[in-house]
């Protein structure tokens, strides 16, 4: 919406349009404070909250939490799609490793108690909540050539945008380049893996679902909200995304899924032990 030239002629009119327009609300749209979201998740308290956003459908965003924060991802349609990339944020050349991340545990499919890992045999964060179980570790998130394919566009600031695209420029925001980004996890469009060894798209649990990961370490996250690349519509078909952080503390060996596997205890004692060598405990940033 573009104010009448009346409005802006001057700095102070401009000034004064521009703060008149502080209360207007998107439906996509950072909240702040985080405590102003209209959508808090069930039993959290909202000063709790350190961030608080709806990611558009085709949209990204891009996170700086501290150890312990816990990260949730809501898919209130049953049509988003969240292509997840996540980085050390002390040392970002340590990024999530798909391939440890299935390896690790035994387990080709995310679901509660999973730890997601990096190339160094560190877990960056673990699932501790997941009421939709429609998750893939195998496809990445889609690429330009591929959307050009199949929806004749791919630039982010089109109707059609890759993930890779997207991806791309919430790296940028960190520093990272298009080297730096690894294959992607993504959540609410689920695969499976056929006894042959194909690939069939499950699709979304349903409307309501959500996941919750807390960072065991200090991480950058970086999220594209995109169609899955397998996902078979013919139309660009894609829902809104809620993602709310707050504070918390990282997983412990009280805690059950420390030592869910001899693998995955060896892998949370590598992160208790880089966390504590870096002076972190949870919630401090660094």
């Amino acid at each position: 919406m573009t104010a009448p030239e009346h409005l802006t002629d001057t700095v102070l009119r401009a000034r004064a349009d521009a703060r008149s327009r502080a209360g207007i609300q998107s439906d996509y749209m950072p909240y702040r404070p985080a405590s102003t979201s209209p959508f808090v998740p069930n039993g959290v308290d909202p000063s709790e909250l350190t961030s608080a956003e709806t990611v558009a459908p085709g949209g990204y965003t891009h996170l700086r939490i501290a150890i312990g924060t816990r990260l949730r991802f809501d898919d209130p349609t049953g049509d988003a799609c969240a292509n997840v990339l996540l980085y050390n944020a002390i040392a970002p050349w340590e990024r999530l490793n798909v391939a440890d991340t299935v390896k690790i545990p035994w387990q080709g499919y995310l679901g509660v108690g999973h730890p997601l890992l990096s190339g160094d045999g560190r877990v960056l964060a673990s699932i501790v909540e997941d009421t939709s179980s429609h998750h893939d570790t195998f496809c990445g998130t889609s690429s330009n050539a591929a959307n050009d394919n199949k929806y004749g566009g791919h630039l982010p600031e089109g109707p059609t945008p890759s993930g890779r695209g997207l991806l791309l420029k919430a790296a940028t925001k960190h520093g990272l380049t298009g080297r730096d980004l690894p294959p992607a996890v993504s959540f609410f469009q689920g695969v499976r893996v056929e006894s042959d060894g194909s690939t069939t798209f499950s699709g979304s649990a349903g409307a309501g679902t959500h996941v919750t990961l807390i960072a065991e370490l200090p991480l950058i996250v970086l999220v594209a909200n995109v169609p899955h690349p397998i996902d078979p519509r013919d139309d660009y078909v894609v829902g809104p995304l809620r993602v709310h952080t707050w504070r918390g503390a990282p997983t412990s060996a009280a805690d059950e899924r420390f030592s869910a596997t001899p693998e995955v205890e060896r892998a949370y004692l590598n992160s208790i032990g880089y966390a504590a060598a870096a002076g972190l405990t949870g919630g401090s940033s660094w």
